[in-house]
């Protein structure tokens, strides 16, 4: 038996023990503490339905595209190695540029205050 053979039959095991374990281990009497919307005790003091500034979420998205573009830039240096490196290189300036404006855009429109 080879090896990737034993570490998939050792790993496909441990993984149904665990399923089946998790099935059989928590109580299944749910009380009505625990089945309210608030476990800490107390109860609500307004709703729980309010919505949330869209600038809140403007912001995540924001933060989320530019911590992609630092996944997008990791293999950079790695790209020294091929044949043509100022190609990837003028990929990775061209993401770069494209996000910049990006931002300048949303600066210039008044997106990222947070006060209104």
């Amino acid at each position: 038996m080879n090896m990737i053979a034993t570490v998939l039959m050792i790993f496909t095991t441990i993984s149904v023990i665990l399923a089946f374990v998790s099935f059989w281990l928590p109580q299944l009497n749910p009380d009505q503490e625990k089945m309210s919307p608030y476990e800490c005790g107390f109860d609500p003091l307004g709703s729980a339905r309010l919505p949330f500034s869209m600038r809140f979420f403007l912001v995540a998205i924001l933060f989320l595209l530019f911590d992609l573009e630092i996944a997008l830039l990791l293999p950079l240096p790695w790209g020294d190695h091929l044949p043509n490196p100022l190609t990837s290189f003028i990929w990775a300036s061209l993401v770069l540029v494209l996000l910049t404006l990006g931002l300048i855009y949303e600066w210039m429109q008044g997106g990222l205050e947070w006060a209104e």
